[in-house]
């Protein structure tokens, strides 16, 4: 069964509206935004709230991107077309010792696949509000 784009949201659990966008700012700078730059700004930031933006029952990555496109003057879907780790979405480093306990160095990568398909919905409807 397909997802109804009209589909009522629930309310992200996280206040993105209070968090601190300076990682994003200070670092990822106009007019030639390069992904070296942008992308592990991006990643610091939205890696620890992984579990939230990749709910798509929740509107987290709405209201993310709404403050940082906000807060950075950014235009929508910067960040969805330079921050690519690979076909399957943006790569976050593990946080939670559960994560990381089958890892004798503790560095285990957790892959996030639904991360690149959040983006690039988010991007489709921005382009679509549009017209």
């Amino acid at each position: 069964m397909g997802r109804n784009l009209l589909q009522a949201k629930k309310a992200c659990p996280v206040s993105f509206e209070f968090l601190d966008y300076t990682i994003i700012t200070s670092q990822c700078k106009g007019p030639q935004y390069t992904a070296n730059s942008c992308c592990p700004a991006f990643k610091e930031f939205a890696c620890p709230y992984v579990d939230a933006l990749n709910d798509l029952s929740n509107n987290c990555v709405e209201t993310m991107f709404s403050y940082i496109n906000q807060r950075g003057n950014y235009s929508a879907g910067l960040f969805a077309s330079l921050c690519r780790d690979d076909k399957q979405g943006l790569i976050c480093p593990a946080t939670a010792p559960t994560q990381s306990a089958n890892s004798s160095s503790g560095s285990q990568i957790v892959r996030n696949p639904s991360v690149l398909l959040v983006l690039t919905t988010v991007l489709l409807v921005v382009v679509l509000r549009l017209f």
